[in-house]
């Protein structure tokens, strides 16, 4: 094995994962962050790709969302938060509390996209969009403005603010007390 074998399967991994994320509609400083291709080639290869492709692929433009409270908004967005925070600490997006690990990357990229697709798979008409899942993800693993904790009724998993403005009760417990 030559020495450059391993820069050009480098290099073809970085492309299938942005080709990856160009499917899932994610934006080109999205991209740039997860692979270290630049704006521009990330730009040329959506241009092959849609004309290869049988859909017209939306580009969103813009800044990535940004907002903690847009997951736990509504109690269908803190379910699917919590389905989605399950999914990406099983298949080890979030790397472990104490670690420290950078969140974006090659690896990680390719285990963010397979959490997504699963919660796409249990959940089919998803409010959660896959840049709004990068957000999820990072914000977890920074732990500055989300964090995963338990129900304090059942001791369920759910995504939680950091500093909540209402109880920790998952919205099954919530429903319990109001029916009592």
């Amino acid at each position: 094995m030559r020495i450059s074998d391993d820069r050009y399967s480098r290099e073809r991994l970085r492309m299938e994962l942005a080709l990856r994320f160009l499917r899932h509609e994610a934006r080109t400083q999205t991209i740039r962050a997860w692979t270290g291709l630049s704006d521009d080639r990330i730009r040329k290869l959506h241009r092959f790709y849609t004309s290869q492709a049988r859909r017209v692929l939306p580009r969103h433009r813009g800044k990535s969302p940004h907002q903690a409270a847009y997951f736990t908004r509504s109690q269908q967005l803190q379910l699917e938060s919590t389905v989605l925070a399950s999914l990406l600490t099983l298949l080890g997006v979030l790397p472990p509390p104490a670690a420290g690990a950078a969140l974006p990357g090659l690896a990680r990229g390719e285990l963010l996209c397979a959490a997504f697709e699963a919660y796409r798979t249990f959940i089919p008409a998803a409010q959660i969009s896959f840049e709004h899942a990068v957000f999820l993800a990072t914000a977890l693993a920074r732990g500055d403005q989300l964090r995963l904790e338990g129900c304090a009724g059942c001791g369920g998993l759910m995504v939680m603010e950091r500093f909540p403005a209402r109880a920790r009760r998952c919205q099954l417990c919530a429903g319990a007390d109001r029916a009592h």
